[in-house]
């Protein structure tokens, strides 16, 4: 019988991390940089992941406006309610 990925060693690790540290690394993780910006730009996926991970980590900073707003800006970016936002830098 294999262990449960929530009895895996890995998993007994990370439950003695801090759980905003590891929202914090997924957010990093996930987190496009400017060289990835305008290959993923467009990538609806990609970018809603990245605006979930952000409403994670601002729930459990007890920012539920915040959270809000990123779970509002990724379902918009699923359903293409929304337009992704231009580019930080040049705004294209």
């Amino acid at each position: 019988m294999t262990a449960s990925p929530l009895q895996s060693p890995a998993s007994q690790a990370l439950r003695e991390v801090d759980t905003i540290a590891i929202a914090q690394v997924l957010l990093e993780r996930l987190a496009l940089t400017d060289d990835q910006w305008h290959r993923y730009k467009n990538n609806r996926p990609v970018r809603a992941r990245e605006q979930t991970a952000a409403a994670v980590l601002a729930l459990l900073q007890n920012r539920p406006d915040d959270a809000q707003a990123h779970l509002q800006q990724a379902l918009g970016l699923l359903d293409r309610s929304i337009t992704p936002p231009p580019c930080p830098t040049h705004r294209r």
